[in-house]
């Protein structure tokens, strides 16, 4: 048995679908999840009411922080888990995160992955409300450019690690194909939706005072920072993905043109 935790998530739920279709037997555990596929066992908790018996593998995503889970993974590693694949960010390899999330999961006594993952393709579905009224993007830094990743990608890749044997101790940077700036994103939205999407530049303060409606001023500011001035190594591509699926990662078109219903 594989568990899923985060189940609901940009990656969690495609990673369902993808075991789920394998012929794996899936465990799918979130807060608020109601159905998932057919044939996989629905759980609604947390961490700290997690079960783990009777299951050999764990997919780990802890939302919205870095925290410690040696509790956690003891309590995995003592019900009979063998195997865990954590959810990181690219940002604890290029120190703009702490550690302490991998540090526990090294330290755990299972076989691990670690998935490092930059900025996701999804993170424009925020964009959403404003292409579907106005047909126009707000939003800061728009020629700077990353190699968003696809979250199906990035499910993908936790997939083969849960599934496949050679991925114990591995650390996997997962980036898009090629650095795509906001701007070239919106474009891509707007050919996805068969209508020009305007974008207006927003300036770092302004997009700061918005973002933190809804995350910590400490996150707000490493985001933006990676956003507007990101490291050489934050705008390279990662030969991660094509080197565990054996094809390279997909384009942001191709996210946007399966997510277009949403910003029509």
């Amino acid at each position: 048995m594989i568990m899923v935790v985060g189940a609901t998530g940009n990656v969690g739920a495609p990673l369902v679908r993808m075991l789920a279709e394998a012929g794996e037997e899936v465990t799918a555990v979130s807060r608020r999840i109601t159905e998932a596929p057919p044939g996989v066992v629905v759980r609604q908790g947390d961490l700290a009411t997690l079960d783990f018996a009777g299951v050999s593998a764990v997919f780990l995503m802890v939302s919205g922080a870095f925290v410690p889970l040696d509790e956690v993974l003891a309590r995995a590693k003592a019900a009979g888990v063998r195997r865990v694949v954590a959810l990181s960010s690219q940002g604890v390899a290029t120190g703009r995160h702490p550690t302490v999330l991998e540090d526990s999961v090294r330290r755990s006594g299972l076989e691990w992955t670690l998935l490092r993952p930059g900025a996701f393709a999804s993170n424009t579905l925020q964009w959403a409300g404003s292409i579907r009224s106005s047909r126009e993007v707000v939003a800061p830094f728009a020629d700077v450019a990353l190699p968003v990743v696809d979250p199906e990608d990035i499910a993908a890749v936790a997939a083969a690690a849960l599934r496949e044997d050679g991925h114990a101790g591995q650390a996997y940077i997962l980036t898009g194909p090629a650095p795509i700036t906001p701007r070239e994103q919106a474009a891509a939205i707007g050919t996805a939706v068969g209508e020009p999407v305007r974008f207006v530049p927003q300036a770092r303060e302004e997009a700061r005072a918005m973002m933190l409606g809804f995350m910590p001023a400490e996150v707000v500011d490493v985001t933006l920072d990676v956003l507007g001035a990101p490291t050489p190594a934050e705008q390279e591509v990662s030969p991660d993905i094509e080197r565990v699926l054996g094809r390279p990662p997909r384009p942001f078109a191709e996210w946007a043109s399966r997510f277009a219903g949403a910003f029509k």
